[in-house]
Order: C-alpha cells, then sequence, then structure tokens
C-alpha cells in the first residue's frame, strides 16, 4: 500500500489517497474512507483508460512538472500527488544545513566541462559551481548550501571517476 496526498485547486484543498496494488494494472484505491476497484491502462505517454468500479473513463495527462492537468469527460483538473513524506518535507520550516564543510563529488565517471566558481568565492544553495558532462548530457552541480567555496579540485576538460572529489562549500 502506498499513500500520497493529492493537492487540488491550487493547494486549496487536500485529499489523502491509498493505492493498492491487486495486480498487474489492478489497484485498489482508498478515498474518503471508500475502496474503488481501479482497472488502468495506459495507451501512451498521457493517456489512460480506467475502469473505476465498472464505469469506463478515458483521461488524457498533461503533466507540468510536479503538477498533472487530468482531463476527464471535458473538465480539466490540475493536481500535485505527493507522498506523505514529500508533503511533511515541503512544509517543514526553513531548511536544514549541516555546519561545516560540505563536499560535493561527481556522481558518476564524467568529464568537467567547466568551473564556475574559485576558492573564496561566496555561493547561494542551489547555485552551480562545476558543470559536468556524463552520457552526452551537461549537468550543473551546485552548493548544497550557502557559504564560501574553501575547495575545488575539478579541472576544465579533466576526466574524473564517479564519488572523485570536486569541490567543497563551508
Amino acid at each position: 500500500m502506498s499513500a500520497y496526498v493529492a493537492l487540488l485547486d491550487g493547494g486549496a484543498r487536500e485529499e489523502r489517497i491509498e493505492v493498492t496494488r491487486t495486480g498487474p494494472g489492478t489497484y485498489e484505491v482508498r478515498l474518503r474512507g471508500k475502496v474503488h476497484a481501479v482497472d488502468a491502462f495506459r495507451h501512451d505517454h498521457g493517456t489512460l483508460s480506467l475502469l473505476v468500479d465498472g464505469e469506463s473513463y478515458a483521461a488524457t495527462l498533461d503533466e507540468r512538472g510536479a503538477k498533472v492537468h487530468v482531463r476527464v469527460r471535458g473538465s480539466v483538473h490540475p493536481v500535485e500527488l505527493l507522498s506523505e513524506r514529500r508533503l511533511r518535507l515541503r512544509r517543514a520550516p526553513g531548511t536544514l544545513t549541516l555546519p561545516g564543510k560540505a563536499t560535493v563529488t561527481a556522481p558518476v565517471a564524467c568529464q568537467v566541462v567547466k568551473v564556475l566558481a574559485r576558492p573564496g568565492d561566496p555561493v547561494k544553495a542551489g547555485q552551480p559551481v562545476v558543470v559536468v558532462r556524463a552520457m552526452g548530457m551537461e549537468n550543473g552541480l551546485a552548493s548544497p548550501k550557502d557559504g564560501r567555496v574553501v575547495e575545488i579540485q575539478a579541472v576544465e576538460g579533466q576526466a574524473v571517476e564517479g564519488r572523485a572529489k570536486l569541490f567543497a562549500v563551508e
């Protein structure tokens, strides 16, 4: 069983949903104290055929980040579906930051494309410090917290192994 919270009407309304998979494409969905038998078939990306308690529905899903706009029988319903844990984290006051030095390592073997900061530079949490390329895609590796860059081991053009130390922020 998986539990979710559906945020509806732009987050003004919440519904707790429990989903239990009962077989391939079949589920029991508990909503507002009632259990519904759901048979779901995905035709392609964004198109679903649903049987809910024996009644047939066609639904199209327009995914926009964490939000999904669900179109059923001509009506569009914006929904954001979160696990209960993710909802608690979202509602937690402030941010959690560990004191001391935070080291960022290469997630996989990659090549350093660009170094965007130098030791001593101030950085904000989420600010890219090093850009790497792996499997043909470039990704910015960001500072995990507000602080100052204290170490840069990354060198532009350098190939590094996964888990290689790239930079540190304090």
